[in-house]
C-alpha cells in the first residue's frame, strides 16, 4: 500500500509541477510518470526497510 500511495502522490506532484511550469499535456504526462516512478522506488525502499525491522 505504501508503494501505490507514494506512486499516486508522485504523479500528482509531477502533474502540478508541470502545470506550474506551463507545460502542455505531454509535458504534464511525462512529469507525472517520472515523479510517480521516483516516488515508487522510494516507497519500495521504505517497504523493505519496514519489513526488515518488523521481522
Amino acid at each position: 500500500m505504501i508503494v501505490i500511495g507514494l506512486a499516486i502522490i508522485g504523479a500528482i506532484v509531477g502533474g502540478t509541477t508541470a502545470k506550474k511550469r506551463r507545460g502542455n499535456r505531454k509535458d504534464i504526462a511525462q512529469y507525472a510518470a517520472g515523479y510517480a516512478m521516483a516516488f515508487l522506488i522510494v516507497g519500495m525502499f521504505i517497504t523493505v526497510i519496514i519489513d526488515r525491522i518488523a521481522s
